[in-house]
């Protein structure tokens, strides 16, 4: 099982091929080597360990996103 963070694209360097993507106000830059489609600020790209897998639409990023949010911040049973 690999799970896939969205992203949102801030910067991408086509001659390099890399994007500097943004989830939950943290920026990191990874491969869009894999990305047969071109890649612009305000894409949503799916990212796995550094390689974005391919571009989403908004709303499935939104649902992503969300679903991630639920994971993160739930409380713990105590």
């Amino acid at each position: 099982m690999c799970l896939g963070i969205p992203g949102k694209v801030v910067a991408v360097n086509q001659d390099e091929n890399w994007a500097v993507i943004e989830s939950f106000g943290v920026q990191k830059k990874v491969s869009i080597a894999l990305v047969d489609e071109e890649v612009a600020p305000g894409d949503y790209l799916m990212v796995h360990t550094g390689y974005a897998l391919g571009k989403i639409d908004l709303k499935e990023a939104e649902s992503s996103l969300k679903l991630w949010e639920e994971i993160l911040f739930a409380k713990q049973p105590s």
